[in-house]
Formats: C-alpha cells, sequence, structure tokens
C-alpha cells in the first residue's frame, strides 16, 4: 500500500509539473510589462502605459484561470499514451462540469446574487469562464485532472464492432466521463465548502505558526527535491488561497505568485504582502549553494582541483542564473546524505531570517528572475537589499559550515575520493560519450540513455520537469545507473518505477531526443 501512495505521489507531482514549465515565462513577461505600465518609471508616457496593460492583459487570463490548466496538464501529463487526446478529454471534461455545477445550483436556488464578480468575494463562489460556480480555485483543475487521466488510461483503448465501433476509444473515455462528472458537479457543491473550511484552518494553522512555519516549509521544499515530491509543497502555496488571497484592484487573487504579480502592476501598493513569504527560497540557489561549491572546492585534493572547477563551475552558474540546483545539489547528496539535511535546515532558517527582516522579493528561478520581477518593483515595495545583504551571510555561511563538516566527518565529497573523482567534467564526458558512440557505431545520445533505462520495451512513459529526465519503467532491475551517469547525468533516483535522471537545463532537449528515438524504433517494428 505504502508504495501504491508514493507511486501515485510521483506520478502527480511528474503530471503537475507540466502546465507549472510555463508559468515562469509568464510571469517573467507580466514582471516586465509593469516596467511599461508604471508610471513611476516611464513618467507620463501614454503609450508606453498602454503598451504595457495591453500586453499584460494578454498573458493575465493564465493566470487566472489555472485551474483549466492545470485539469488538460495534468490530464495530458497521467496519460499513458494518446497524451493529446487526453487533453482533448481534458478540457470537455472542465466545461461539462463547469456548466453542471452551475445548473445544480440554480436548481437548488443556491445562486448568490452578484453585480460584479468581485461582489462574490468569501461567499464560497467565484465565475469561472462566465459560468458561476463552487469556489475551488486550482484544486478543482488538479482533482478533474487526475479523475480525466485514471479514466483515460482505463479506456482509450476499448473497441467495440461494427455500427458501435465509432464510439470506441478516448471517446467511450468521454462518454463514461460524463455521469462521473455530473455527480461531481452536484457532490462538490455540498461538500467543498467543508472542505474549504479546513483548507481555512490550515492556513491560519500556518500563519499563527510565524516563523516557525516559514522554517518548515522551506526546510520540506528542500528535503523533498530527491523524491521530486516538492512540487507538492510550492505549488500549492503559490498558485491556491493556502498561500494566501488578497484583494488587488477589486478582484481577488490567490496564492503567493499570483499576488505577487498582481501587486506588481499595482504601483499605489506600498509594500508587498506578507504571502511572499512563501517565495523566498530562490536565495539559497544564488547564494547558499555558491558556498558549498566553494567549500567543495577548498577541501578538494590538490590534485583534483581543477577536475573539480571544471564540474563545479557550469553546475553553479546554472544555479545562480536561472535556479536550477539539482546538477550541483546532487554532486553532494549521495556521497553525504548529512550534508542534505543540514543544507535544507540551513536554507529554512535563512529563509525565517529573510522574512523576518521584510523581504518580500521573488527569484525562484536564480539572478535572472530576481533582476526581472523586483527591479522593476522598486526597492521599497519588495525590500531587496536585505535579500542580497541575508544572502551574503548565508554564502559566507554555508561555506563555513560544509567546510567544518566535510573535514570534521571526512565525506567523500567530490575531488575527495580515493581513487578519482567520480564525477566527469564536460570534457571526460564528451570523451566519454565519443568512446560509446565508437564502441556502438551509430548509436546517439538518446540510445545511450534508453539502453540504460532497460531498452525500449522496459519503457512506460518519458516526461520531463525543469531538471529532470522523469520515466516510468516497468523492471526497474533492468535500470543501469552508471551507464546513465555516463550520458552526462549528474545522478539518478528510483522511487518504485519511477525513475529521474538529473540533467540540469539541457534536460528538454534531452527528452526530445529520447522521444524521437522511442518513437522510430515503433516506426520500425
Amino acid at each position: 500500500m505504502k508504495e501504491k501512495i508514493v507511486n501515485g505521489m510521483q506520478i502527480f507531482a511528474k503530471a503537475i509539473i507540466f502546465p507549472v514549465l510555463f508559468l515562469p515565462i509568464v510571469g517573467i513577461i507580466i514582471a516586465l510589462s509593469s516596467i511599461l505600465s508604471n508610471p513611476a518609471i516611464v513618467g507620463g508616457n501614454q503609450f508606453l502605459i498602454n503598451l504595457g496593460n495591453f500586453i499584460s492583459s494578454g498573458l493575465w487570463p493564465i493566470m487566472n484561470n489555472l485551474g483549466i490548466i492545470f485539469c488538460v496538464g495534468i490530464a495530458m501529463g497521467m496519460a499513458k499514451e494518446k497524451k493529446a487526446e487526453a487533453a482533448l478529454l481534458g478540457l470537455f471534461s472542465f466545461l461539462v462540469y463547469l456548466g453542471a455545477n452551475n445548473q445544480w445550483l440554480n436548481i437548488t436556488g443556491r445562486l448568490v446574487k452578484y453585480k460584479v464578480p468581485s461582489d462574490l468575494y468569501g461567499t464560497g463562489q467565484t465565475v469561472i469562464l462566465g459560468f458561476q460556480v463552487v469556489d475551488m480555485g486550482v484544486f478543482l483543475g488538479l482533482i478533474l485532472g487526475v479523475i480525466v487521466a485514471v479514466f483515460h488510461n482505463k479506456y482509450c483503448n476499448k473497441e467495440f464492432k461494427g455500427a458501435l465501433s465509432f464510439y470506441g476509444n478516448t471517446k467511450f473515455a468521454f462518454i463514461v466521463l460524463v455521469p462521473v462528472l455530473l455527480i461531481l458537479s452536484i457532490l462538490f457543491s455540498y461538500v467543498w465548502p467543508v472542505i474549504a473550511i479546513g483548507i481555512k484552518a490550515l492556513t491560519n494553522f500556518i500563519n499563527v505558526a510565524g516563523y516557525f512555519g516559514v522554517f518548515v516549509y522551506g526546510f520540506l521544499n528542500r528535503v523533498l527535491i530527491p523524491t521530486g515530491l516538492h512540487h507538492l509543497i510550492w505549488t500549492p502555496f503559490s498558485y491556491s488561497n493556502i498561500g494566501g488571497e488578497l484583494m488587488v484592484n477589486g478582484k481577488t487573487y490567490f496564492g503567493a505568485y499570483n499576488i505577487f504579480l498582481a501587486q506588481l502592476a499595482d504601483p499605489s501598493i506600498q509594500v508587498f504582502d506578507i504571502s511572499a513569504k512563501y517565495l523566498q527560497y530562490g536565495m539559497v540557489k544564488m547564494f547558499g549553494l555558491v558556498g558549498v561549491a566553494l567549500a567543495f572546492y577548498k577541501t578538494a585534493k590538490p590534485k583534483n582541483k581543477e577536475k573539480v572547477k571544471a564540474l563545479l563551475v557550469p553546475a553553479t552558474v546554472t544555479s545562480v542564473l536561472v535556479g536550477i540546483t539539482e546538477p550541483l545539489e546532487f554532486t553532494f547528496l549521495f556521497v553525504a546524505p548529512v550534508l542534505w539535511f543540514v543544507h535544507s535546515a540551513l536554507d529554512g532558517i535563512f529563509e525565517v531570517i529573510l522574512v523576518a527582516l521584510g523581504g518580500r522579493t521573488y527569484a525562484a528561478g536564480g539572478l535572472i528572475d530576481f533582476l526581472a520581477y523586483n527591479l522593476p518593483a522598486g526597492i521599497g515595495r519588495t525590500k531587496w537589499p536585505i535579500f542580497i545583504a541575508v544572502g551574503a551571510v548565508q554564502l559566507v555561511v554555508y561555506y563555513f559550515v560544509f567546510k567544518f563538516l566535510i573535514k570534521k566527518f571526512n565525506f567523500k565529497t567530490p575531488g575527495r575520493e580515493e581513487d578519482k573523482v567520480k564525477l566527469y567534467s564536460k570534457k571526460d564526458y564528451k570523451n566519454k560519450k565519443s568512446k560509446n558512440l565508437e564502441d556502438k557505431n551509430t548509436l546517439d545520445i538518446a540510445s545511450l540513455i534508453v539502453d540504460g533505462l532497460g531498452g525500449p520495451k522496459n519503457i512506460e512513459t518519458v516526461n520531463n520537469c525543469f531538471s529532470r529526465l522523469r520515466v516510468k519503467v516497468i523492471d526497474t532491475e533492468k535500470v543501469d545507473e552508471e551507464s546513465l551517469k555516463d550520458t552526462g547525468s549528474s545522478g539518478v533516483i528510483k522511487n518504485g518505477e519511477n525513475i529521474q535522471v538529473i540533467y540540469g537545463p539541457k534536460v528538454s532537449n534531452i527528452r526530445n531526443k529520447v522521444d524521437k528515438y522511442l518513437n522510430k524504433i515503433d516506426q520500425e517494428e
């Protein structure tokens, strides 16, 4: 049972990242457009102000309709095959639910009267795509997306004979889903208000917990990275009312990230809302891990320092610039798990310090995000100099703590191995790859990865997140971790049938190559 639960969480965490991958792009464009629409920056230039408002208006419908985005994205992400049809099924299902839920509220006389949508704030109802329904926030999309994926995977290949053949496959999955959606539209109208009370209580508890709550949030957000379940921590805080709710310009925004973006577009707000305390996990990416890298270099054996530098520099730059930390973090996760626990605890502590000193910044994507989001907002609203000051202290603390622990317990971090540095530099990787290619003739990087995963017939699904190739395999015993590391991976994680291969920012390119290679094999067969 435990393995099934963990496996299910892994599949969900893998699927939820599908739509999340696009949201940082949306956020950055909105943040940059706020520069143009801010009179304090462009003065009275009405053309630039209108242009900024025009750009942001084109992007905000995405952030304001995350329910349907998550529904479609999760349905597609969890689908084992026919992903495009699963996405369309998700869209149909979301619309069916909206119409049915609205009509049930109407039939039972429970529709709250309003003049403008903002009047519904606090009533438990909202307007989505023109339908007045029970307000479930992004949870509606999360729940429906999972349900659609389950029914799609079960019935998408169901076939009938004769005249009924038209109603088979994914169309049959939709037929089965319709009564389920109708029942859910009724059920949620009674059950969700009770659940909403529980969510509100959880939010209140976290807020009452104060700095301890921030520490726990920061600690879990970091310590769960090896499992891939950290998405289940920061996602609800960023996009649902668990992370706070605030009315800006007559419209209510839910989730720390959405609230941050809404405040960017309103120059009248002097200091950003406290909900930004859930957005401070970017500091360690720009500062703390730099201290870790310096400690690794300092404690490496003299003969290995150049090789360690070749390993650490690109990994550190990746962390600082774009906030992808796994290539650096996985250099010590497996050889010294104690350091990982210390790393997670320190991150939580420094997030508390930053929040206590008034930090309201956002830099989840590293330096690029820091510049795009915080500079346009101004010092007064985000207090970003505090972020830099605390980050500088964090860098120093990380350096000395890691250096002390590595020497005290003789951890075999990069450059301290008895025989050689086990993690390869870029040059070593190219040489290794060339040798493999010579030995295997026409095989390319995708074929090496597929072989390392046990071959094409051992692979059930292939996806990716920001930095990891996420694969579900049939037989984990066939997975060759060393072969996967030889393809440039900085680590391999096994969670039941779910395999995560860490590649960093290049993972999207690698996933495309693997997909093309597998499609080619399918066509040949």
